[in-house]
C-alpha cells in the first residue's frame, strides 16, 4: 500500500504518474504548508490558494531531492518562497495602483478636458479588453469587475486554478503592453 511507503517512494510513484501520491502528500504535508502560507501571508483564502500552488508545483515540476532535506523541509522551503514572492507581486500592483491613481483626476473636477481625458482612457481600455482571447477577457472581467478570487473564477468556470492564473496574467501583459503609455 502507497500511504505506507516513504516520502522517496512515494515522490517515484508521483513521478510515475501516480495520482494517489500527491493525495497521500497532500494528507501528510497539507496543514504543515497551510499553516506556512497563513502565517506568512495572513489571509485564509490567499493561504488555501497558495497551498494548492505548492502541491500543483511539486506534482507538475517534481525537483525534489530526497538527498537535499526531507519532504517537509522542501515542501515549507517551497511555500516560503512562494509567499514572499506573493508578497512582492501584492507590493508591485500596490504601486502600480499608486501611479495609476496620481493619473486619474479627481471625480468632482468640472473640467470638460478632465472628463474628456478619462472617457478616452475607459475607451482605450475597453477596446483592449475586447482584443484579448475569451478566456482572459472572462477571467479579468470577473476578477476586476466582480470581484472574484483566482480560486472562486476556477470553481465559477470548472477550470484548473493554474490555468486560471496563467490566462489572468498574460492577459495583464497583454494589457499592459497595449496601455503603456497610460500606466507610466
Amino acid at each position: 500500500m502507497l500511504s505506507n511507503e516513504t516520502d522517496t517512494e512515494i515522490f517515484q510513484a508521483l513521478r510515475s504518474g501516480n495520482p494517489l501520491a500527491l493525495g497521500i502528500f497532500y494528507d501528510r504535508y497539507g496543514e504543515v504548508v497551510y499553516r506556512v502560507a497563513l502565517r506568512m501571508l495572513g489571509n485564509a483564502q490567499e493561504a488555501e490558494d497558495l497551498t494548492q500552488e505548492v502541491f500543483l508545483t511539486l506534482w507538475r515540476t517534481g525537483k525534489y531531492d530526497s538527498k537535499r532535506g526531507s519532504m517537509l523541509v522542501f515542501l515549507t522551503t517551497l511555500t516560503r518562497s512562494k509567499a514572499i514572492d506573493r508578497h512582492r507581486q501584492i507590493k508591485a500592483q500596490w504601486q502600480r495602483l499608486q501611479r495609476w491613481s496620481r493619473n486619474v483626476p479627481p471625480e468632482n473636477s468640472s473640467n470638460l478636458m478632465d472628463k474628456v481625458s478619462l472617457e478616452e482612457m475607459s475607451q482605450r481600455v475597453r477596446e483592449a479588453l475586447a482584443e484579448l482571447p475569451p478566456n482572459q477577457k472572462q477571467i479579468l472581467e470577473m476578477s476586476y469587475y466582480d470581484g472574484l478570487s483566482q480560486s472562486e473564477i476556477s470553481d465559477n468556470l470548472n477550470m484548473p486554478l493554474g490555468t486560471v492564473k496563467t490566462h489572468k496574467r498574460k492577459g495583464l501583459l497583454y494589457l499592459r503592453q497595449m496601455l503603456q503609455d497610460l500606466v507610466e
